[in-house]
């Protein structure tokens, strides 16, 4: 039984959806990050840098913070989601290290400028209106041709969708990267998918893109 610490933010839905594509017993204990729940002493005994997702492992007593580590270590237990072979687990580290390295920041700060506080910025507005557009044209390259960013369905895909599925937020028209917007919608119709965007409550519709 995984115990998962989360609330509704893409890092958070990383987790959620892969651990609803894997199909494991796992309860979802919402932390409002807008009441700074992940601020109390209980929270940080699991997750002591004060960010969610957290998980704890009941079958043996780990607790691990970081969205991507925790997804690395899922598919590692479940042996799904991420290749046995080395060229293979590389690629999808990669890509995995390109959402938590880049297109994740960047597009949370482009949340922050162009959805929160538009007009208080402009050198920031335009910094990662740019940066993002820019890493969203990377993705679209890479998908040319391809159903998954990397060979096979991965969690690369699981940690990047979360993220893309907050495109109107950082100013993205998905018409404009074809490729993106015809992998997203695929990956929307999955029923994983959906339900783990969900999670932990009900959100609003999930954008069609």
């Amino acid at each position: 039984m995984i115990d998962l610490y989360t609330w509704t933010t893409p890092n958070g839905r990383k987790v959620s959806i892969l651990l609803e594509e894997l199909g494991v017993p796992y309860t979802a204990h919402a932390i409002d990050i807008g009441k700074d729940e992940q601020m109390t002493p209980e929270f940080l005994a699991i997750g002591p840098n004060n960010k969610i997702p957290a998980i704890v492992d009941q079958e043996n007593g780990l607790h691990m913070m970081e969205s991507g580590a925790i997804m690395v270590y899922l598919a590692d237990k479940y042996r799904r989601f991420i290749p046995d072979d080395p060229e293979g687990r590389a690629r999808v580290l990669e890509w995995l290290m390109w959402q938590m390295g880049g297109f994740g920041p960047m597009a949370g700060q482009a949340h922050h400028f162009l959805h929160f506080n538009p007009g208080k910025a402009e050198y920031a507005e335009t910094r990662f209106r740019n940066e993002v557009r820019r890493l969203y044209k990377v993705l679209n390259t890479r998908l040319e041709g391809r159903e998954h960013v990397c060979d096979d369905y991965s969690i690369a895909d699981m940690a990047i969708w979360p993220w893309v599925s907050r495109h109107e937020w950082q100013d993205i028209d998905l018409k404009d990267y074809p490729n993106v917007r015809a992998w997203y919608q695929r990956l929307l119709a999955r029923d994983a998918v959906k339900r783990g965007y969900h999670v932990p409550r009900a959100a609003g519709d999930i954008p069609a893109g």
